[in-house]
């Protein structure tokens, strides 16, 4: 479901400069580049090997692939170069940008993402690492992230949207419910306020399962500072489109959400799956053909959740 963009470049693709900046960042000459499979990026997302041996994983776009993905490339690098050593996160070794391509260069970290359906034990390893790496990174120091009530404004108003010109084959359940659910995505954004810095986009393509078990986040550029539980919830929102297990029986469990007004949550699940069925109605972005599936996939299995939280 959430297969790589059939456009995407490879590392011999780029001008040479890049390649040559990448090359000085890592000291040694690239002789092996393996294109990744997954996520959305039209841009390069390659683990190179070197001369010596080295190994890195290299992203880099430029406009003429997406006229927005160098932003988010910029925006990460910001991040990434933020991050505490405690974050789940591969260390960023340099960045290129000539201000038009835009390249970044990470420690390759040896890993797959989960697999789907959910596995439980893969689950409980992503569980855990989320509850550390909201502790880790609670409070934050990385100004450059807005608050997730920033970041998410106008993604939550999507119900607003579909209100205005609700689409010939919204689902029956929601048609009915339109102001609640713009109601419910309202109180959402609000829940969102606090200290700790959640990457915002937690999904398994998003994560890297060690051989050892270990966890990596990686792909940070829409980071933002808002509640702990975020990011658990998120995954327990990939759970539900996946399956493998009940999201709502783990998110009583979940220790992070602990104590939250259960309105404040559906408020989250409801922002969230106007978000998806709003921008599933768009045409797909320039190099990215299947988000917008994916965007759908994403809300009806949210509507699906909501309707057990909703009387």
């Amino acid at each position: 479901m959430t297969s790589a963009t059939k456009s995407r470049i490879r590392w011999s693709d780029l001008p040479a400069p890049v390649r040559a900046t990448v090359e000085e960042i890592l000291g040694d000459r690239v002789v092996e580049a393996v294109s990744q499979q997954g996520g959305f990026s039209p841009g390069t997302a390659d683990r190179v090997r070197t001369a010596g041996g080295g190994r890195a994983f290299v992203k880099a776009v430029s406009p003429a692939q997406n006229e927005h993905s160098p932003r988010l490339h910029r925006v990460e690098a910001q991040i990434a170069a933020a991050l505490p050593s405690a974050a789940p996160a591969p260390r960023l070794l340099g960045s290129y940008d000539d201000g038009d391509w835009v390249a970044l260069v990470f420690a390759d970290v040896e890993g797959r993402p989960p697999v789907t359906p959910w596995a439980a034990g893969e689950l409980a390893a992503v569980l855990s690492t989320l509850e550390a790496m909201a502790d880790a990174l609670t409070p934050t120091s990385i100004a450059v992230a807005p608050t997730a009530t920033e970041q998410l404004a106008r993604d939550f108003a999507g119900w607003r949207r579909i209100a205005e010109d609700p689409p010939v084959d919204l689902d029956p359940w929601a048609r009915p419910r339109l102001a609640e659910l713009c109601a419910a995505a309202d109180r959402g954004l609000t829940a969102l306020a606090g200290e700790t810095l959640c990457h915002l986009d937690i999904r398994a393509d998003n994560l890297l399962i060690s051989p050892d078990g270990t966890v990596n986040v990686v792909d940070w550029p829409w980071a933002c500072r808002g509640s702990a539980w975020l990011d658990s919830l998120m995954i327990l929102i990939n759970v539900q489109v996946y399956g493998g297990h009940d999201p709502e029986a783990l998110l009583r469990d979940l220790p992070l959400a602990a104590g939250v007004d259960p309105a404040d949550l559906t408020g989250v699940l409801a922002g969230f799956t106007g978000f998806f069925l709003d921008g599933s109605r768009l045409p797909p972005p320039t190099g990215i053909p299947t988000v917008r599936a994916f965007q759908r996939a994403q809300g009806d299995a949210l509507l699906r959740w909501l309707d057990r939280r909703l009387p």
